[in-house]
């Protein structure tokens, strides 16, 4: 799959992938900004990574993909090495809000630019690869976030601002620095709406999204709380890591040229129902292993929003339909926990709150999508 890609393809997964080593240290954000400040770090940074995300698409309307991409990642690069020097809580807050600023600027451009340079199964399989790659760089980086956390939280965000940087370098040297003619889009002087199509694409990834977040962010927690020693979540987590692009490899044969939509309808159904059945698990061992057949399950699905996005915008759009749809996850991210202490109110503990609002939301997927054949 890897040397079929074209060049352009292959330098961009290996400045996602350097970067992504090192995006160990806004994991740690509540931590470094302290107990006094940390839920206005956190708010600041969700509100300013998705007004990021939209200042990418914008920018895409100016510079080339590549450039964009360089641009993000060394705005972030040089945001991390001001949070690192800030001292005082507003200081670090400010210092938050810039990271924040500069943090997605390059995911619309780096989306853009696998949809410029592929076509057909080959951009899904590009799409899909990206995502696996970035999940097993994250494994790896909690690996290093391990070796280098006894030495203090701020070392973590030196040494993710050097990646940043070194990704920026790479990707200005190996990345194409001129843009693929191609129509641009609010020369007509209307006012850019999105349509109906990609508000549904968008309320499904949502949907998603919810379902994603509630397994990965409460899946330690509730391993803990049903019995595991300390170091089992650790190693569940690598191995998903390790299994998500195993799952992809082994199963693009088989889902080579079915409609995208179709996939994600019919994937967010067994995952939902996998998630269900954590719900109703009560042991560590069946808890893991049904956690692994989602992991499985949710790793075919890699790359394949990004795909339905690409292969169903109009091309003079295409930016601010990724940005807009990538907005998903930054609306998911914050509503989670309380959706989820919701739930778990009416319902009873949080770990099986979370599965089964893991499971609901997985099912809505396919009601908003309606299944098209995209």
């Amino acid at each position: 799959m890897f040397a079929s890609l074209p060049g352009a393809a292959k330098a961009l997964l290996w400045v996602r992938i350097l970067n992504q080593v090192g995006a160990y240290a806004l994991a740690f954000l509540a931590v470094f900004a302290g107990p006094a400040v940390a839920v206005a770090a956190l708010v600041i940074f969700g509100v300013a990574a998705l007004v990021s995300r939209w200042a990418g698409a914008f920018i895409l309307g100016w510079l080339p993909p590549g450039i964009v991409v360089s641009l993000g990642l060394g705005a972030t690069g040089l945001s991390l090495i001001a949070l690192s020097a800030s001292g005082t809580p507003l200081q670090v807050l400010i210092s938050v809000a810039l990271v924040g600023l500069a943090f997605e600027i390059y995911e619309p451009a780096s989306q853009e630019l696998v949809a410029q340079v592929t076509e057909g199964d080959q951009r899904q399989e590009m799409y899909g690869l990206l995502g696996s790659s970035l999940v097993a760089a994250g494994a790896i980086a909690g690996l290093i976030a391990a070796a280098l956390l006894p030495l203090g939280v701020r070392w973590l965000v030196v040494v993710d601002a050097v990646t940043c940087l070194a990704a920026a370098a790479v990707a200005l040297l190996f990345l194409p620095r001129e843009d693929r003619e191609r129509p641009v889009a609010g020369k007509n002087g209307k006012r850019w709406r999105p349509p109906v199509l990609l508000l549904r694409f968008t309320l499904a990834n949502t949907a998603f999204a919810v379902g994603y977040l509630a397994v990965v962010m409460f899946m330690p927690l509730v391993l803990l709380q049903r019995g595991a020693p300390a170091w089992v979540p650790g190693i569940a987590l690598a191995g998903a890591a390790v299994l998500a692009p195993l799952a992809l490899w082994g199963a693009r044969r088989s889902l080579t040229g079915r409609p995208h939509g179709l996939v994600l309808a019919g994937g967010a159904i067994v995952l939902g129902l996998l998630s269900l059945a954590m719900a109703r698990a009560e042991n560590v061992a069946l808890t893991i292993c049904v956690y692994m057949a989602w992991t499985a399950v949710n790793g075919v699905l890699l790359g394949r929003w990004q795909a339905l996005v690409a292969d169903a915008a109009p091309e003079p759009e295409r930016p601010r339909w990724f940005a807009f749809q990538g907005s998903s996850r930054g609306v998911a991210q914050p509503a989670v926990p309380g959706v989820v202490a919701l739930v778990g109110g009416v319902g009873g503990a949080v770990g099986p709150a979370a599965f089964l609002t893991a499971g609901v939301a997985f099912l809505v997927v396919p009601l908003v999508l309606k299944a098209r054949r995209v």
